[in-house]
């Protein structure tokens, strides 16, 4: 897909909310409708060339009374999803009244799988049915979507000399295409950016840095890579793009397992619905719903990289509550034995948990690899600074440090995220330090290392300047 058409692809879905939405949703809200209606018209269109099939599949399942039928029909349809409606996206496109509109829509929806139909739910896009049928914006979003204009399929479109006039996108390149909107409208909306989205500068960054240390050590294999606050999913996706071009340099082939966990719904269907985009629908299956603290979802493994800018600054203690009050907690990723002390304890005040996920990643740490595991996490300084000897902040830096665990950490410029301008640091730890790094911390301060945005976005108002210019970060 070449950078034209991939602008113009995106440039019109961005329309269909100027177009559409305007006067009916404010600006914050387009999001509501147009990612999940994106994500809607990619899988109809991927589903189109089986639909008869799977239609063909249904009404044989029914007649033997089948009643658990999903994995013959995702069989039919050679996808990780299906539809069993009789309609087609595009079948909608003419309805007399909003009646009849809403009826078929509504079967339509109900016609798609169970992870779809979570994904859905986790959008809450349902909700959002009445509003655009009362505005009668429904009937003329379907219509863009399915338009001659745009080519949603991994088929192209021919001309009626049988050249191509719309290439088609395979699943990279639609998945691209979801995250520039995902990225346009997290931007859009800067009262909620700043909860979730991590700019793209700075998880490259973090990237490379569990990364790059480790690149002549990196094998033909497949490697896991966690996120517990993982958001729409956008970290996992570009550690995964920067260790394939690592390896690729090396000469090395290599595949990333992603897991993940979100406690929003929003963002947890967006991670989800990605995937599921690019074709990955075992990984989709990785990205759980609920909260790592009160809920780990993956207490039982162990992965080789971790990447999360984790909330900070935000009360913990409904979590606390749910694990049994802050004296009651009992969980071994932090209270366990350490020098003596049969219940060395690393909890913190409960206005801030972000240390808990840091926690949570060591837990999670291999042991018996070559590489060990590599953590890079976003905090403010509250973890470096907060909690007096002996307290759980200063008792989870004491066994980090004690256990030789801290690579780095890295003073980013103030400013570089959406909505704040606290001071942030990465956090860089290892469990197989090389051995000139052992015993040893490396300090850096780049908060000069920065170059300003032409245009600001909420309160960012800098990019992190990577080894351009005359400045440049050595982590060496």
């Amino acid at each position: 897909m070449t950078t034209v058409i991939h602008n113009q692809i995106v440039n019109f879905i961005w329309g269909i909310a100027d177009d559409c939405l305007r006067d009916v949703y404010v600006r914050g809200k387009y999001r509501n409708v147009i990612l999940p209606m994106t994500v809607i018209r990619r899988l109809d269109a991927v589903l189109e060339p089986t639909k008869e099939k799977v239609l063909a599949m249904k009404k044989n399942l029914t007649k033997n009374k089948i009643t658990n039928q999903t994995p013959a029909l995702c069989n039919a349809a050679k996808q990780a999803f299906c539809n069993s409606s009789n309609f087609n996206l595009r079948d909608l496109t003419a309805r007399s009244s909003k009646a009849k509109l809403k009826a078929d829509f509504n079967a339509y929806l109900d016609g798609f799988s169970p992870n779809v139909q979570e994904i859905l739910l986790k959008f809450k896009f349902r909700d959002e049915i009445p509003t655009m049928l009362e505005a009668d914006i429904l009937g003329a979003i379907v219509e863009k979507l399915v338009s001659p204009k745009i080519n949603l399929s991994p088929k192209p479109i021919l001309d009626e000399k049988g050249k191509v006039r719309l290439p088609g996108l395979d699943n990279h390149s639609m998945g691209t295409i979801f995250e520039e909107l995902i990225r346009m409208f997290n931007e859009e909306n800067n009262e909620e950016a700043g909860e979730h989205f991590t700019p793209r500068d700075v998880v490259e960054l973090m990237a490379d840095f569990i990364f790059t240390p480790i690149a002549g050590k990196i094998l033909d294999s497949t490697y896991s890579c966690y996120d517990g606050a993982c958001g729409s999913g956008g970290m996992l996706t570009v550690a995964e793009t920067r260790l394939v071009e690592l390896a690729a340099k090396k000469k090395k082939k290599v595949s990333i397992r992603h897991f993940g966990q979100e406690i929003q719904g929003e963002t947890y269907a967006i991670a989800k619905a990605d995937l599921l985009l690019k074709g990955d629908g075992a990984q989709a299956d990785n990205i759980t719903f609920g909260s790592t603290l009160s809920n780990d979802n993956n207490s039982s493994r162990e992965f080789d990289f971790m990447l999360s800018n984790p909330p900070y600054g935000k009360s913990w203690k409904v979590d606390a509550d749910k694990m049994g009050g802050k004296k009651g907690i009992i969980d071994s990723r932090f209270i366990f034995p350490f020098e003596g002390d049969a219940e060395f304890n690393m909890i913190p005040r409960s206005s801030d948990g972000q240390l808990l996920f840091l926690l949570n990643n060591v837990s999670k740490m291999k042991k018996d690899t070559p590489t060990g595991s590599r953590i890079a996490e976003v905090h403010n300084g509250s973890s470096l600074f907060t909690g007096d000897a002996g307290q759980g902040e200063s008792n989870a830096r004491r066994y980090m440090i004690e256990k030789d665990l801290v690579e780095a950490i890295i003073a980013l410029p103030e400013k570089m995220f959406y909505n704040t301008g606290i001071a942030t640091f990465i956090w860089v730890l290892s469990n197989k330090k090389e051995r000139k790094r052992k015993g040893k911390i490396q300090l850096i301060d780049a908060t000069s290392i920065k170059t300003p945005l032409r245009k600001n976005l909420g309160d960012k108002i800098a990019n992190f300047l990577l080894k351009t210019g005359k400045k440049s970060l050595t982590f060496i």
